[in-house]
């Protein structure tokens, strides 16, 4: 039997984009929020986001300028992991290393309650794995938002081999309690979401590599041929070339088939340091002045 009226206090660890967006719908949904990273100017830069996007939202008219007020003020940060302490929920939202987040779930459950559940936001590792490195694998979970958390409405809930069914439905009825829209994929590489949408931009860049067509057709395909939104050359760059090709590793060796082979245009981007809209340069030019 769930229990989602006992989830009060709501913990994140990783103040990135995915972190804060987190940790803004968890505040604006009425829940006290810790938000923790390594470094205070991951914090300063997190919560200058969140205000910005409040702000936007102030002036659509979709919230108050006292709902803005009091989400802001449900959110404390910290650069300890030790701040999580009191929290009934917690999400790690760091980046896609499986040593690194095993760390992290390995320090949460050191300092949290025996009764809090850990969530992990991960795309595409094993949600067992990290559960078998608790103590509490039955309350560990994958919680996968989308990008960007406070305008996407999915939520992929992701049951790891031990988690509890009453960890599952707790977790669903956050989430709706959050507002979002959640479902469950097994525990397996990718999930459902990155299964199969990593493939799809894979073969994209194949596309491009093989000379197929040039960025902008293959992505104007895709908006118009198939009603996407964003064509998937621009949405690799969205989401970061190396996450890409991160998720793409996680597939081929977590399935053992040469399908999920990453293209070597996608690894020597990577290489370069060209992963798309955060380092400035990916498929397209993001720097100022570049055209649009």
């Amino acid at each position: 039997m769930s229990r989602p009226d006992r989830i009060r206090a709501f913990g994140v660890v990783g103040a990135g984009q995915m972190g804060a967006g987190i940790a803004q719908v968890a505040a604006a949904s009425g829940l006290s929020v810790v938000l923790t990273d390594r470094e205070a100017r991951f914090l300063e830069r997190a919560m200058a986001g969140i205000d910005k996007s409040l702000t936007r939202l102030l002036e659509k008219g979709t919230i108050t300028g006292d709902a803005k007020g009091a989400t802001l003020s449900r959110i404390r940060t910290s650069e300890a992991l030790d701040a999580l302490a009191s929290c009934d929920f917690v999400v790690e939202a760091v980046n896609e290393s499986l040593d690194l987040k095993l760390s992290i779930f390995q320090g949460l459950d050191r300092v949290c309650r025996p009764d809090a559940t850990l969530a992990s936001n991960t795309s595409s590792l094993s949600i067992t794995r990290l559960g078998a490195a608790t103590k509490r694998p039955g309350r560990v979970i994958g919680m996968h938002f989308m990008n960007p958390v406070p305008v996407m409405q999915l939520v992929e809930i992701v049951p790891g081999q031990s988690t509890t069914a009453e960890t599952t439905e707790e977790t669903r009825a956050l989430a709706v309690k959050l507002g979002k829209t959640p479902v469950v994929s097994q525990d397996l590489p990718g999930f459902i979401s990155n299964r199969v949408l990593m493939p799809l931009i894979n073969e994209a860049v194949f596309a491009l590599y093989e000379g197929v067509g040039t960025r902008e057709d293959i992505d104007t395909v895709l908006t118009l041929g198939m009603r996407h939104p964003m064509g998937p050359l621009r949405l690799a760059d969205f989401i970061g070339l190396d996450t890409c090709l991160a998720i793409m590793e996680v597939l081929r060796d977590g399935f053992g088939d040469p399908k999920y082979r990453p293209c070597p245009l996608l690894r020597r981007m990577v290489d370069a340091g060209h992963l798309g809209r955060k380092s400035g340069r990916g498929f397209y030019d993001y720097t100022e002045g570049a055209k649009a």
